[in-house]
Formats: structure tokens, C-alpha cells, sequence
């Protein structure tokens, strides 16, 4: 998949817009809102506007939206009444290039629609985490002492019979030895890595040799080990509902690319510096 095809379909995935239904005794596209000069401006056209502005703007309060939209409208208006002669070439070419992203927007919409379904969703999630492995998460306890000699003692101490809990209690100098020396859950990255690395080689029940970090002396107990779960679908539907969609239209435009008579030996001879040739757009 070429770049230039991602850069148009991600412009033209951009335009497909969402219909505003209305009742029939309700304003519709058609209701005219103003006239400037005899011009009538249409609530559909202030639709279309709200709808081509960045999602920044378009969670402004409704009422500032509105009539800064309709006051945009009618300075357009007032100015496109003043103008002469002919139409621009440089403004018919956007309006042919505007009706082009339009139009294939709309098919890319019916695609979606029809494709995009509830079902395509879950079997692009199951597809995803069919063989998913989770981070590795721990759950210990230690025991924080000065010396190397102290976590000696106490680990002799443990594996004798003694409580760890109740060790940590009367003898641990880290902040959890109060709570019996529980960490409670942690994943990579989230301790230092002597810690992390005495944890990840322990078997579940089992008390470490003294481990000496920046901090001290410890003296560790697995209690659990676990993997992450998958994330649950409704976590990741958003991204799970693109990546089908880019699906879809990737597989329509492959298919259409295969039946389509597209000669492009034309552009050849052509510049491509060109591009940056504006008076091209002049009549």
C-alpha cells in the first residue's frame, strides 16, 4: 500500500459525513435560516460547515457554534455577491476535486455501513488477541533491612517457619513493613531492576536470598505471578472498528484496481516540479 493511496484514503475517510435525520414537521436541510441580497443561506449548509471543522471546534456550546457558522455564511455570501465575470479556473478545479472527495466518500460510507458490522468487529478483535500473551504481573512481599547480614538472619528466620508477615512487621525499615511487607501487584519496569530481577526468576511461594538494591537489603516472597489479560473489546472498539474499516475499503479499492482501465503513461513526461506552478489554477 503506497503512501499516496494512505494520504487520500485517510482525506477521504475524513469527509464521510453523518446525515442529520429529522422529523417532517421539523427544520430540515432545506429551512432557510437567512438571505443576504436575496441570497438564502440553508440550515444544510451550516451542517455542512460544522461538520468540515476540526473536532476542536466542533464541541463548542451549540448556540456560539451556530452563529458563528451562520455569521461565517453570511460574510461569504456578502463577499461571493460582489464578484464578476467568470468563475476562477482555480475555483472550478477545487469544486471538480471537492465533488470527487465527496462522492467517494459517500461509497466508502455505504461500503462501511454494510461492512462494518458487529460481527466483522468481534472476529477482527478474536483475530488480534487469538494468540495474545499478556505482561507478566507479581505480587510479593519483602522485607527491607541495612545490612547484608540482617537479611541473612531473616531469611534463615522464614525458612525455619516464621511468619513473613509478622517479621516485616517488627523488623522491615521499608514503608510497607507496617502492612506485613505487601507490594501488592507490579509489572516490569516498576521496580528497580535487582528487584525486578530476583522476582521474575522466583517460583511462586518461595523466599529469594537477600537481594541488595539502592535502597538496602531485601528479603522477598512471591506470593502470585500472573499474565494481563486481553483487553476486553469494548476497551479497544474504537481502534478495533478503524482497523476494519481501513479493511474494507482497502479491499474495495484492491478490488476495483484489479477491473479498472487506469493508463497513467500520460503523466510521464510530465514535471513534477509542475506542482508548485500556480499560474496553472489561472484562467
Amino acid at each position: 500500500m503506497s503512501k499516496t493511496f494512505n494520504f487520500l484514503r485517510g482525506t477521504a475517510v475524513a469527509l464521510v459525513l453523518s446525515t442529520p435525520a429529522f422529523a417532517d414537521d421539523s427544520p430540515n436541510a432545506e429551512t432557510v435560516v437567512a438571505t443576504v441580497n436575496g441570497t438564502e443561506i440553508t440550515l444544510g449548509q451550516m451542517v455542512a460547515v460544522r461538520e468540515t471543522l476540526d473536532p476542536q471546534y466542533q464541541q463548542l456550546p451549540a448556540d456560539v457554534l451556530f452563529n458563528g457558522i451562520l455569521d461565517q455564511l453570511v460574510q461569504q455570501t456578502m463577499l461571493a455577491g460582489t464578484f464578476g465575470g467568470d468563475t476562477p479556473k482555480r475555483v472550478e478545479l477545487a469544486l471538480e476535486n471537492m465533488e470527487l472527495a465527496l462522492i467517494s466518500a459517500e461509497v466508502m460510507r455505504e461500503i462501511i455501513d454494510a461492512k462494518v458490522t458487529d460481527e466483522a468487529i468481534q472476529a477482527a478483535y478474536d483475530a488480534r488477541y487469538a494468540d495474545f500473551e499478556g505482561t507478566p504481573e507479581f505480587n510479593a512481599s519483602h522485607i527491607l533491612v541495612p545490612t547484608e547480614e540482617e537479611a541473612m538472619a531473616i531469611t534463615q528466620e522464614i525458612r525455619d517457619g516464621a511468619d513473613f508477615a509478622e517479621t516485616a512487621k517488627t523488623k522491615s525499615t521499608g514503608p510497607s513493613g507496617p502492612n506485613g511487607g505487601e507490594l501488592g501487584w507490579f509489572g516490569p519496569g516498576q521496580m528497580v531492576p535487582e528487584f525486578e530481577g530476583a522476582v521474575v526468576n522466583m517460583e511462586v511461594g518461595t523466599v529469594s536470598d537477600p537481594v541488595q538494591t539502592q535502597f538496602g537489603w531485601h528479603v522477598i516472597k512471591l506470593n502470585d505471578s500472573r499474565k494481563q489479560d486481553a483487553p476486553a473489546l469494548d476497551a479497544v472498539r474504537g481502534e478495533i472498528v478503524g482497523e476494519v474499516q481501513r479493511n474494507v475499503v482497502d479491499a474495495e479499492v484492491a478490488r476495483l484496481t484489479e477491473i479498472a482501465d487506469v493508463d497513467k503513461t500520460a503523466s510521464e513526461g510530465i514535471d513534477p516540479a509542475l506542482l508548485t506552478n500556480t499560474d496553472l489554477l489561472e484562467n
